[in-house]
């Protein structure tokens, strides 16, 4: 089952982020999640870079969120670490699922038989 966010926002109309029921925060009529346009943003990337990467968010958007993101940038960044984590916990399950550890020794496997054929 998928945990949601304890954190629950209301934003303002002038805010074209929403969230979901899951608890996922998103660009208003896209699929886009906050945390997406965030780290591009720390990233160093310009609004116009954003957009180009995910143009389901037009410009305007994408600088209302960020506009949004520095004024409440402390309840925010604790959203974001909060989902950072959950993903995290997601990646050590699945890792730690004989399934993956299997398919993960297969490529190994694999990789090693492509270096050999290929050194010669």
């Amino acid at each position: 089952m998928r945990e949601m966010s304890s954190i629950q926002f209301n934003f303002p109309d002038t805010v074209p982020l929403v969230q979901w029921d899951d608890g996922s925060v998103r660009v208003q009529g896209t699929r886009l999640l906050l945390a997406m346009i965030v780290t591009a943003f720390q990233r160093g990337d310009t609004t116009d870079e954003i957009n180009d990467s995910f143009p389901s968010a037009s410009v305007p958007q994408i600088e209302a969120v960020i506009d949004w993101y520095l004024n409440n940038k402390s309840e925010a960044d604790a959203y974001l670490e909060e989902c950072y984590a959950r993903g995290e916990r997601l990646r050590q399950e699945i890792e730690s699922t004989p399934e993956y550890q299997a398919r993960r020794a297969e490529l190994h496997r694999r990789i090693a038989e492509l270096r050999k054929t290929y050194s010669h």
